[in-house]
C-alpha cells in the first residue's frame, strides 16, 4: 500500500448534468467521443468521458429519482450529495474531485481522524459495458471527505477493487485532440482557508501560494483554487458574489492541437474565446464547468 503521504492520482470529476441526452450532445460537439451510458445500483446514471492518461469525466444523471431518495435516507454520501448540489446549485455544475485509492477504507479512516470524513465509506458492484461488447461486474469502495463550510464541493477516494483490465483505446481517441486533464480549477475568496482539506485529498503537504491563490499538485495534474482576482486574471470572469466556500468551475485538458480544436468548435457551432495561450468554452447546458484547452507536445 503506498504511504498516506504518496500524491494521489487524480481518478476523475463528477459534473451533474439535467439529463445524460444533452450532456452527450454537447460533450460530442466539443469533439469528445462519449461511452454508453452506465446505471448506478442507488438511482443515478453516468456517460463518461474517458481520457488517453486514465482520468475521466463523469457527467451525472438522475435515472430514478424514487431510488435516490431512498438511497439518500439509507446513508448513500454520494446520491445525498449530487441531491443537496442540485437543490441549491441546478442540474448542470461540477461538484466533486476523485483521487485514486488503492485502500478505501484507510482513507475513510484517516478521514474520521483527521476530522474530515464525508459520511459512511460507500461500497457498491455494477455491470460495466466494456468498448467490445462484453459486459462484466465491477466493484468500488468509495470514501468521502467533506468541509461542512464547502457545501457545494466534496471529494472522494475511489478504490476498484475487482474491475477488470479493458482496452479503452477506441473511448480515448478524441476528435479534439484532448489527452488528459492538467488541472481543475476551483474558487474561494480566501483559498487558503481550505489548504488543509485539499493537501489531505491529494496526499501531499506541499502548496504554491500567490496574490491569486494556491496549487497543490496531484500524481499527474494540478489543483488550484483561485480567488476572485485569480478567476479574473485566468479566465476573464468576473464575480461579484459574496459566497463562501469552494466551488468547482473549470477544467484545464491537454490538447494536441489548438488551431484544429479551433476549427473543429467553430465547424460545431460551439462558441469559444481566447485566453493568453489558452482556448475557453463557457458552460452549457450538458457541461457545468468552464473547459479550458491547451496546446502540449
Amino acid at each position: 500500500m503506498p504511504s498516506p503521504r504518496t500524491r494521489r492520482p487524480l481518478d476523475h470529476l463528477v459534473l451533474p448534468v439535467e439529463d445524460l441526452e444533452t450532456a452527450r450532445a454537447r460533450h460530442a460537439a466539443l469533439g469528445f467521443i462519449v461511452a454508453a451510458e452506465a446505471r448506478h445500483p442507488f438511482g443515478t446514471e453516468n456517460a463518461c468521458v474517458f481520457l488517453d492518461d486514465g482520468t475521466y469525466l463523469e457527467p451525472l444523471g438522475i435515472a430514478s429519482r424514487e431510488d435516490c431518495e431512498e438511497a439518500a435516507r439509507g446513508g448513500n454520501v454520494f446520491v445525498a450529495r449530487d441531491q443537496a448540489y442540485r437543490f441549491r446549485r441546478s442540474d448542470n455544475g461540477f461538484s466533486a474531485f476523485v483521487v485514486g485509492s488503492s485502500d478505501a477504507v484507510a482513507d475513510h479512516d484517516r478521514f474520521r481522524t483527521l476530522g474530515m470524513s464525508g459520511g459512511e465509506l460507500l461500497e457498491f458492484s455494477r455491470a460495466m459495458t466494456f468498448p467490445d461488447g462484453t459486459t462484466r461486474d465491477a466493484s468500488f469502495k468509495l470514501a468521502f471527505a467533506a468541509d461542512l463550510r464547502s457545501p457545494d464541493l466534496f471529494g472522494f477516494a475511489v478504490e476498484r477493487v475487482n474491475v477488470p483490465a479493458a482496452d479503452r483505446s477506441a473511448l480515448t481517441a478524441h476528435a479534439n485532440g484532448v489527452t488528459g486533464i492538467s488541472e481543475i480549477i476551483l474558487s474561494e475568496p480566501n483559498p487558503t482557508d481550505f489548504q488543509y482539506f485539499i493537501q489531505e485529498l491529494a496526499c501531499n503537504r506541499e502548496v504554491e501560494a500567490n496574490s491569486f491563490g494556491m496549487s497543490i499538485e496531484l500524481d499527474g495534474a494540478t489543483i488550484t483554487v483561485f480567488n476572485k482576482a485569480g478567476m479574473e486574471a485566468h479566465f476573464g470572469v468576473l464575480d461579484g458574489s459574496a459566497e463562501r466556500g469552494l466551488l468547482g468551475r473549470a477544467v484545464v485538458f491537454r490538447v494536441t492541437d489548438l488551431v484544429a480544436l479551433t476549427e473543429l468548435l467553430h465547424d460545431n457551432g460551439v462558441a469559444a474565446r481566447e485566453f493568453g495561450s489558452r482556448l475557453i468554452v463557457n458552460p452549457a447546458p450538458g457541461q457545468g464547468a468552464y473547459y479550458c484547452f491547451e496546446e502540449t507536445r
